[in-house]
């Protein structure tokens, strides 16, 4: 999916792993004209291992008439990450990639040095939508090369005390994801039932959890949808009560020390390489980034706020 609107420049090395639990509010954004609480990046942390965007959608309804549409758009230097626990979505993209994304099925795109693509409506479909989209920073040793796109239906599962989980991207607790990872990191769907559980982590690795629905407590903190709660690194486990049944997503991996750029739908290195996507996008360049087999017109890229009118 696109970002809604530009984003500050981040910075991946600003902060060391934390020592507690930091809650971290989400903020509200628009995506295909629906509102959504951004919960990574935030002022506060702007990225988690690899991890450097994560929009919940929804739960909302979606009428036969009302298809869920994000038109055709750009990325560079990323990964996208689509995970759905209700509804469906259609995903379009330049190499010709025409895939059903349901839910337990695993959409992951690497843009590299450019891709497009667009994530649409099942015509006539009706119900509730419910997941969440990830972006994943890549390293400077991939960030460059060619897009690729792969669709996972069997993925691993585990089960601990009151809580099962999908290991949907990277390794946890022994089980690794079939689907591509550039760095060390890993991305997990949690369902929650009711009562105490204790989850194993990476001392090594930094981690966030993201609620997409229930209530949990943990550390003293109340955890519900709508925040980012930073979990830091040097933890083995992680302890929690779940109060209400629900559905959350850890997130976790290696520290990313590579200082990246963060502006619109683009992850780079330097403002530099940004305007130069923004004006291939802008002139319709083609051999960066081709058409989408898409009857919805390609969403325009707003103009780099240090860009003069003229450039």
């Amino acid at each position: 999916m696109a970002g809604a609107e530009p984003t500050s420049g981040q910075d991946a090395r600003e902060a060391p792993p934390a020592a507690a639990m930091d809650v971290l509010a989400g903020r509200v954004a628009e995506v295909g004209g629906h509102e959504v609480v951004r919960v990574l990046p935030t002022r506060a942390r702007r990225i988690v291992g690899a991890w450097c965007f994560a929009d919940p959608i929804g739960p909302r309804y979606i009428s036969a008439n009302d298809e869920e549409n994000i038109a055709p758009h750009p990325h560079i230097g990323l990964q996208t990450v689509t995970w759905l626990l209700q509804g469906e979505l259609v995903h379009r993209d330049s190499l010709g990639s025409e895939q059903l994304i349901r839910p337990g099925g695993l959409n992951l795109m690497t843009a590299g040095g450019g891709v497009v693509h667009s994530e649409e409506g099942v015509p006539g479909w009706s119900g509730s939508l419910h997941g969440i989209q990830l972006w994943v920073a890549q390293p400077d040793s991939t960030r460059d090369l060619a897009p690729a796109f792969e669709h996972h239906e069997a993925l691993p599962e585990l089960t601990f005390t009151n809580v099962e989980a999908t290991v949907f991207v990277g390794g946890f607790a022994g089980a690794g994801s079939p689907a591509r990872a550039d760095t060390e990191h890993a991305a997990v769907q949690l369902v929650l039932g009711t009562g105490g559980t204790i989850l194993p982590l990476e001392p090594s690795w930094e981690y966030g959890l993201i609620m997409l629905s229930g209530l949990a407590e943990a550390e003293g903190e109340k955890l519900a949808p709508g925040s980012l709660y930073y979990l830091g690194g040097c933890r083995d486990e992680l302890g929690m009560t779940v109060l209400e049944a629900g559905t959350a997503i850890l997130l976790g991996g290696l520290p990313f020390r590579e200082k990246i750029f963060m502006w619109w739908n683009f992850v780079a290195r330097t403002r530099e390489e940004v305007a130069v996507a923004y004006k291939q996008w802008s002139q319709d360049d083609r051999d960066r980034f081709p058409g989408v087999s898409s009857k919805l017109a390609r969403i325009p890229a707003p103009r780099p706020m240090w860009l003069t009118s003229g450039e």
